[in-house]
């Protein structure tokens, strides 16, 4: 690739997401940011500009625009010199944007403030902050890849937020470089920066762990790739993930938390009839069954649960 010109490819999941430019190297002669769907995307993957603004291009730092995604879709970020052997380094960022979700409030029911949870069936807003290498900050949600197969590059550093976690449940994670650092291999809480960010240092090993009460009702699902390795999913209240010899550089990630599915007990074995003599008794009709199983549910067992 032409060294004037650098391109990223980003896998977004369906939903609406903010482009921003955030800076560049080259103060003087700023790179220009192109932002485009690759072949296979245009029909799902809209990019949304100024009415008087040049499509999908950011011209210099402090400048963004929208990308609304209807179904999975690969973003291209193209970064081109400003001028003859300027410099292609540049931080943008790309970050959801959500309008929340409207509260549902029953009739003739009083109003109560409660934590805010993702439910067993509902997919956690969980985020995933990375800085990558020649692209800067990415920000991605759940089950999505920040450089990954597509597009391998090295990950420098890791954030983890999550709006609506649990508030039974905690998260904490902490990163590691093939040369100790400060701060190497030690847990932060949510909404920390664990890493590094324009020293050129990769990632070569990621742990994160679930603790609180809740713990055990959910899962960490990760999936990784480390240069020259194969792609590895691990799952697990407490991961820890490097390459063979734990040297390798980070160059693709994807997380989710999940909440265990809860499975009915399975019944009981059936007993065998104990008989004994008796006396004999007058014959009685068996009552009819109709066949039909009735389920009676309470007002309060129909709230939904969180966790």
């Amino acid at each position: 690739m032409n060294e004037q010109i650098q391109q990223k490819t980003i896998d977004l999941a369906r939903g609406l997401f903010l482009v921003r430019y955030n800076g560049a190297e080259d103060k003087t002669s700023p790179p220009v940011v192109r932002v485009y769907a690759d072949r296979a995307s245009v029909n799902n993957c809209n990019i949304i500009s100024g009415p008087d603004a040049a499509n999908g291009t950011l011209f210099a730092p402090e400048s963004a625009l929208v990308v609304s995604v209807a179904r999975p879709s690969r973003l291209i970020v193209e970064v081109t010199a400003g001028r003859a052997g300027g410099s292609t380094a540049a931080n943008i960022k790309i970050e959801p944007l959500t309008q929340g979700q409207p509260a549902a409030q029953p009739a003739g029911q009083p109003f109560e403030t409660y934590e805010p949870e993702a439910g067993p069936d509902e997919p956690s807003d969980l985020k995933v902050l990375a800085h990558v290498a020649g692209l800067g900050d990415v920000t991605v949600g759940p089950n999505t890849w920040i450089a990954g197969p597509a597009a391998p590059a090295r990950i420098e550093g890791i954030s983890l937020d999550w709006p609506n976690k649990p508030y039974d449940l905690n998260l904490q994670y902490a990163v590691k470089f093939a040369r100790p650092q400060r701060g190497d291999n030690q847990f932060v809480p949510l909404g920390t920066f664990a890493g590094t960010r324009g020293r050129a240092l990769a990632i070569t090993g990621f742990s994160l762990e679930a603790t609180g009460p809740a713990a055990d009702r959910y899962a960490i699902a990760a999936e990784t790739i480390f240069l020259g390795a194969p792609a590895l999913r691990v799952t697990g209240n407490r991961i820890v993930v490097s390459g063979p010899s734990g040297r390798e550089p980070l160059v693709g990630l994807k997380l989710s938390v999940e909440e265990h599915r809860v499975q009915a007990a399975p019944l009981a074995p059936r007993q065998p009839m104990r008989t004994e003599p008796v006396a004999p008794m007058p014959r009685q009709e068996a009552p009819r069954l109709d066949g039909r199983v009735r389920v009676f549910r309470s007002r309060q067992s129909a709230v939904k649960t969180a966790g």
